[in-house]
C-alpha cells in the first residue's frame, strides 16, 4: 500500500473503516442513556439480546393498551353504537397502521437512532420540523402522563375506595365538582410520588414494567373469558328502570316501592327517595307515581340479540336521563323533574368528533419499538414485524371488544359511564370472569405504570432535542446527574404534567393529547413520503412494503383526524408547532443532518430553474439582480463592508444577490486563504443580514477573476444582472496604476455583457442598517436615458427602514435649444404613469466661456508630472500659457458660431513651448456646434493630447460637477448617470479623470 501512504491520514484503510463499522455503538448524536454509569459492564456484552417479542412486541402491547380500554371504552359502544364505534377504531387503528409502515421504513433505512420518533423526524425533515414535532411529542407524552394518573386516580376513587374522597358535595348537584377537586388533590399527590421514583432510579421502573404488562394481559384474557361465560351462564346483575329511565342503585338496595310481607306493606328506600312521606296523603315525584318499576338483566349475555338494539348511536347532551329504548314510559312535564334524585344522568355532551378525540390516545405508543432500538438484536428486523403486529394484535382485540360489549351488555349499562346502576362497580369488571377485581386491580396497576413510564420517557425526549443544540433556551434541560438522569428535564415534565392534573378530567385531558400523537404521526408519513418521492440514492429502507401513497394517505388521515377530534385544539397545536419552527428557524443552531426537506428544496429549486431557463424574464418582473464585487485586505477581510450594507438596502431580501471577490494566486497555493476568505464574507453577510450566495474565485491576476465572475456567476435564469462595485479611491496614486485600470476593464466587461453597473463612491459613508434618516433626499440626476435604472433605484432604496422618510428628487438638464417649461411638464406626466412620487427641477446647463481652470485641469490630465518635468515650467508661467490658450479657443469659437452652416474645420490649439507637441497635436473635430455637455456622455473620438474636445469635455465635467454641488448639497444620497468608457484604451486615464471631476472627485 505504498502507493496510498501519503493519503493515509485523511483517507483511511477500509479494513479500518469496516472494523469502526461493525463497532458502531448506535449512541445517537445528543442522547445519553440513563444506562450510561453502567457502561463498563454493557461493554462486557458484544451484542443486545432482545427480539422482536420481548424487545418490541410487548412493549408496544403495554403501551396501547390502558387506561381508555378499562374506563371509556364500553361508554364510547353505548354512546356512539356498534357501528360507528367499529368505524371510529377502524379510522384510528389505520391511521397507526399506516404510520407504522412509514415508521418503519425510516427505521429500517441504515442505522436505527435510539431517539424514537424525533430522531426519526429531525433526520428526515431537518431540525425545524424536527424540533417542532418533537416538542410536540414531548407534550403529547407528558400530557399522556397525566391522562394515565387520572385515570388511576379515577379508578381508585370511584371503584377501590370511594370512602377516600377528602372533598365531599354539599348536595347532589355538586357530587362532580367534589369528584373534580378530588382529582386534583390526588392526582398532584400521585404525580410527585411518582417522580420521585423516577428520580431515584428509573431501573426500578423498567424492573416493574414486566409486573404491569402482566396485569394488561391478564385483564385482556379475563375480558374473553366473561364473554365466553355469559354465552351459557350469563351472571346476575339486574338493573333497576323507573318507566325507561336508569336508576342509580348506590343508595338504595330494593328495585320496589314498597316491601309486601306477611304484616302488610311499607315503603322502601327508594320510595323514600322519591316521596315526602310514608302516610297516604304524601306527594310524591310525578314520574314515580306514574311510571313502574321493573329490572332487567345489565348483561343478557352474547347469545341474547341485544347487539341489535346496541348498533345505533344515542348522542345526548349533558345531564340527560339515561334511557332504554322500546319500554313503555309514562312522560310527565319538564319542570316537575326535582333534583337530588337517583337518577343516572349523562355528565357530559357527546357527539361523533368528540368521542374521537377521547378514543384516539388508546392506539398511541406505537413508537415504544424504535425507542429500544439500541437494546434490539436486529432492530431493522425486529421493529418493523414487532410494531405492525402489535398494532393487528391490540386492533383485533379493539375491534372484538366494541362487538362483543355491544352482544352483551345492555345499552343502559354502556352509558353508564361510572357504573352507577352497578352500585358503583366498573362495568367491563362485572364482564370479566372469575371476578370483576381481576379488571379493577389489573387496570389499576396497568395505569399507573402507563404514567410511571411516561414520566420516564418524556423527560428524556426533551432532554435529546436539548442536547442537539437545536432550540437555544431548552439547553439546561439536558443536564442532568452524574449517570445521566435528566433532572432538570424531569422537573419541568412534572411541571407541564400538573397542567393536566388541574384540568382533572379523562375526557378533557385526551383530546390535548391526541392532538400532539396525530402531528407527530402526520409528520412520520410525510417523511416517509418525501423520502419516496425524492429517491435520494441514499433512501434504501430494508423494509420494502412501504409506498409514498401509503404515507400521504396517513399523513392526510391524521390531519383529517386532527380536525375531527378538535378544530380549534388542531389549529392550537399547529399554531404552537409553527411558533417552535420558526424559532428554530430564526435562532436554531445550524444543522446539517442531510434531511429530505433541504432535497425537496434542490428539486424543487432545479424546477424552478429549469422553468426561468426557458424565457426571458417580462419587464414587470425584472429587478435588479446584483453581483456585489467585494476587495480584500491581505488578511483576507473585507475592505468595505458598507458595500454590503448597501445592498442589503437595496434589496431588501427579494431577488438574487451574489456576493463575489477574487483572490490573487492559484488554486493550489491559496485554496486555504480562499476557504478563509469565503468564511469572512458569510460572516460579513451575516452580520448585514444579506442573504444571497457567495462566490470567490482565485485567478493569476484580478482582471481576469473579476471578467470570470462577471461572466460565469449565478446558474441558468438565476444569473445578475447588474454589478455593484465601490469606487477605486487608489486611482490617483502613481504607485497602483492597476488600481483604475482594472475598474476600467470591469466597466467594460460590464457593458460587454449588456449587465447594469451600479458604482459606490465614498461607500465608507454610506449609513449602516441600523441608521434612520427622519428626513432627506435621495438626488437622482437624470442626463440620459438608461432604460429606466436609475428612476427603480431610489424607489427600492425608500422600501428599507434607513430611506423610507426620504423625499425623491429628480433633476434633469437642458440645453439652450431645449424648451425647460415643457421638459418639467413632461417629466412629471412620466413620474405619474411610473407611480413615482418626486420632485422635479429641470436644471439649464447652456454654453459658456472654458475657464483658464478648465484648461490647466487638461494639461495637467494629459502631460502630468513627465510635461512640467521636461518643460521645467513654474506654476505662474504655466497658468500664463493656459490664459493664452484660453483666449485662442473663445475666438475660434466665435467664429464657428458665426458660421453654423459652414462645415466644421479642425481646430487646434497652438502650444508655443515645444515644438514636439505642436507636431503631435492631431485632432479632426466632427461637430462643434454640439454641446460639450453632450460629449461627456459619447466619448466616441480618438483621444490625443491636449485638444479642443478634451478641454470640453473636462468643462463640461468641472461645470457639472459645480452644479451637482449647488443643488444636491443638502441631500443625503446623489445617483446619475455614468459615460460609458471610451472605445480606445488610450484614452482610459482621461476617462475616469472627467468621470471622478463630474462627481467631485479629484
Amino acid at each position: 500500500m505504498a502507493l496510498f501512504e501519503e493519503e493515509m491520514d485523511s483517507n483511511p484503510m477500509v479494513s479500518s473503516l469496516l472494523n469502526k463499522l461493525a463497532n458502531y455503538t448506535n449512541l445517537s448524536q445528543g442522547v445519553v442513556e440513563h444506562e450510561e454509569a453502567e457502561e463498563s459492564r454493557r461493554r462486557e456484552v458484544k451484542s443486545p439480546g432482545m427480539g422482536t417479542f420481548i424487545g418490541v412486541y410487548l412493549p408496544c402491547l403495554q403501551n396501547i393498551l390502558g387506561v381508555i380500554l378499562f374506563l371509556r371504552l364500553t361508554w364510547i359502544v353505548g354512546v356512539a353504537g356498534v357501528l360507528e364505534s367499529f368505524l371510529i377504531v377502524f379510522m384510528c387503528c389505520t391511521c397507526t397502521m399506516l404510520t407504522a409502515i412509514s415508521m418503519s421504513a425510516i427505521a429500517t433505512n441504515g442505522v436505527v437512532p435510539a431517539g424514537g420518533s424525533y430522531y426519526m423526524i429531525s433526520r428526515s425533515l431537518g431540525p425545524e420540523f424536527g424540533g417542532a414535532v418533537g416538542l410536540c411529542f414531548y407534550l403529547g407524552t407528558t400530557f399522556a402522563g397525566a391522562m394515565y394518573i387520572l385515570g388511576t386516580i379515577e379508578i381508585f376513587l370511584t371503584y377501590i375506595s370511594p370512602g377516600a374522597a377528602i372533598v365531599h358535595a354539599a348536595s347532589a348537584d355538586g357530587e362532580a365538582t367534589a369528584m373534580l377537586h378530588n382529582m386534583r388533590v390526588y392526582g398532584t399527590c400521585t404525580l410527585a410520588l411518582m417522580a420521585m421514583v423516577v428520580f431515584v432510579g428509573v431501573k426500578y421502573v423498567n424492573k416493574l414494567a414486566l409486573v404491569f404488562l402482566a396485569c394488561v394481559v391478564l385483564s385482556i384474557l379475563a375480558i374473553y373469558a366473561g364473554v365466553i361465560k355469559t354465552a351459557f351462564d350469563p351472571p346476575d346483575i339486574p338493573v333497576c328502570l323507573l318507566g325507561n329511565r336508569t336508576l342509580s342503585r348506590r343508595s338504595f338496595d330494593a328495585c320496589a316501592k314498597v316491601h309486601t310481607s306477611s304484616n302488610g306493606t311499607r315503603p322502601t328506600l327508594l320510595w323514600g327517595l322519591f316521596c315526602n312521606g310514608s302516610a297516604d296523603g304524601t306527594t310524591c315525584d310525578d314520574y314515580f307515581a306514574q311510571n313502574n318499576l321493573t329490572e332487567i338483566q345489565g348483561i343478557p349475555g352474547v347469545a341474547s340479540g341485544v347487539l341489535l338494539d346496541n348498533l345505533w348511536s344515542v348522542y345526548t347532551d349533558k345531564g340527560v336521563f339515561v334511557e332504554k329504548k322500546a319500554t313503555p314510559s309514562v312522560p310527565v312535564p319538564e319542570e316537575s323533574r326535582a333534583s337530588g334524585l337517583p337518577y343516572v344522568l349523562t355528565d357530559i355532551m357527546t357527539y361523533f368528533t368528540m368521542l374521537v378525540g377521547i378514543y384516539f390516545p388508546s392506539v398511541t405508543g406505537i413508537m415504544a419499538g424504535s425507542n429500544r432500538s439500541g437494546d434490539l438484536r436486529d432492530a431493522q428486523k425486529s421493529i418493523p414485524t414487532g410494531t405492525i403486529l402489535a398494532i393487528v394484535t391490540t386492533s383485533f382485540i379493539y375491534l372484538s371488544c366494541i362487538v362483543l360489549f355491544g352482544a352483551c351488555i345492555e345499552g343502559v349499562i354502556l352509558r353508564d359511564k361510572f357504573g352507577e346502576a352497578l352500585q358503583g362497580n366498573l362495568v367491563i369488571g362485572m364482564l370479566a370472569w372469575p371476578s370483576p377485581w381481576v379488571i379493577v386491580i389489573g387496570s389499576f396497576f396497568s395505569t399507573c405504570g402507563a404514567g410511571l413510564q411516561s414520566l420516564t420517557g418524556a423527560p428524556r425526549l426533551l432532554q435529546a432535542i436539548a442536547r442537539d443544540g437545536i432550540i437555544p433556551f431548552l439547553q439546561v434541560f439536558g443536564h442532568g446527574k452524574a449517570n445521566g438522569e435528566p433532572t432538570w428535564a424531569l422537573l419541568l415534565t412534572a411541571l407541564i404534567c400538573e397542567i393536566g392534573i388541574l384540568i382533572a378530567s379523562l375526557d378533557s385531558v385526551a383530546p390535548i393529547l391526541s392532538m400532539f400523537f396525530l402531528m407527530c404521526y402526520m409528520f412520520v408519513n410525510l417523511a416517509c413520503a418525501v423520502q419516496t418521492l425524492l429517491r435520494t440514492p441514499n433512501w434504501r429502507p430494508r423494509f420494502k412494503y412501504y409506498h409514498w401513497a401509503l404515507s400521504f394517505l396517513g399523513m392526510s388521515l391524521c390531519l383529517a383526524l386532527m380536525f375531527i377530534c378538535s378544530w380549534y385544539y388542531a389549529l392550537c397545536a399547529m399554531l404552537i408547532a409553527s411558533c417552535i419552527y420558526k424559532y428554530i428557524e430564526y435562532r436554531g443552531a445550524e444543522k446539517e443532518w442531510g434531511d429530505g426537506i433541504r432535497g425537496l428544496s434542490l428539486n424543487a429549486a432545479r424546477y424552478a430553474l429549469l422553468r426561468v431557463e426557458q424565457g426571458a424574464p417580462h419587464t414587470k418582473n425584472w429587478r435588479p439582480q446584483v453581483l456585489v464585487m467585494l476587495n480584500l485586505d491581505a488578511e483576507q477581510c473585507v475592505k468595505h463592508p458598507r458595500l454590503l450594507s448597501f445592498t442589503t438596502q437595496l434589496k431588501a431580501g427579494k431577488g438574487l444577490t451574489i456576493v463575489g471577490s477574487v483572490l490573487e494566486g492559484t488554486y493550489l497555493d491559496k485554496h486555504t486563504e480562499a476557504q478563509q476568505a469565503e468564511e469572512n464574507i458569510r460572516s460579513l453577510m451575516s452580520a448585514e443580514k444579506s442573504k444571497g450566495f457567495c462566490q470567490l474565485v482565485v485567478s493569476s491576476n484580478l482582471r481576469d477573476g473579476m471578467s470570470h465572475l462577471i461572466q460565469s456567476a449565478g446558474l441558468g435564469g438565476m444569473k445578475h444582472n447588474t454589478v455593484l462595485v465601490a469606487w477605486p479611491e487608489s486611482w490617483k496614486e502613481e504607485d497602483n496604476p492597476s488600481s483604475w485600470r482594472n475598474f476600467v476593464d470591469t466597466v467594460r466587461d460590464t457593458t460587454a455583457a449588456q449587465q447594469a453597473l451600479l458604482v459606490a463612491k465614498n461607500v465608507d459613508l454610506f449609513p449602516q442598517n441600523q441608521a434612520r434618516f427622519s428626513d432627506g433626499h435621495i438626488d437622482v440626476w437624470w442626463i440620459v436615458h438608461d432604460g429606466g435604472l436609475l428612476m427603480l433605484l431610489p424607489f427600492l432604496l425608500r422600501q428599507h427602514k434607513v430611506w423610507r422618510k426620504c423625499r425623491m428628487r429628480i433633476f434633469t438638464v437642458a440645453q439652450v435649444d431645449d424648451n425647460s417649461i415643457q421638459m418639467k411638464k413632461d417629466l412629471q406626466t412620466f413620474l405619474y404613469h411610473l407611480r413615482i412620487s418626486a420632485e422635479v427641477e429641470v436644471v439649464e446647463m447652456g454654453e459658456s466661456d472654458i475657464s483658464a481652470f478648465t484648461y490647466e485641469k487638461t494639461l495637467l490630465m494629459e502631460q502630468r508630472s513627465q510635461m512640467v518635468k521636461q518643460m521645467q515650467l513654474s506654476k505662474t508661467e504655466r497658468e500664463r500659457e493656459a490664459q493664452l490658450i484660453h483666449d485662442r479657443n473663445t475666438a475660434s469659437h466665435s467664429v464657428v458660431a458665426a458660421r453654423t452652416q459652414a462645415p466644421p474645420t479642425p481646430d487646434k490649439v497652438q502650444m508655443t513651448w515645444t515644438k514636439e507637441k505642436l507636431i503631435a497635436e492631431k485632432y479632426k473635430n466632427k461637430d462643434v456646434g454640439i454641446s460639450g455637455f453632450k460629449d461627456l456622455f459619447s466619448l466616441k473620438p480618438e483621444w490625443g493630447n491636449l485638444n479642443q474636445s478634451n478641454v470640453r469635455r473636462m468643462h463640461t465635467a468641472v461645470k457639472l460637477n459645480g452644479v451637482v454641488l449647488n443643488k444636491s448639497q443638502d441631500a443625503q444620497l446623489v445617483l446619475l448617470n455614468m459615460p460609458g468608457p471610451p472605445r480606445n484604451r488610450q484614452g482610459d486615464e482621461n476617462w475616469i479623470l472627467f468621470w471622478a471631476l463630474s462627481r467631485g472627485g479629484r
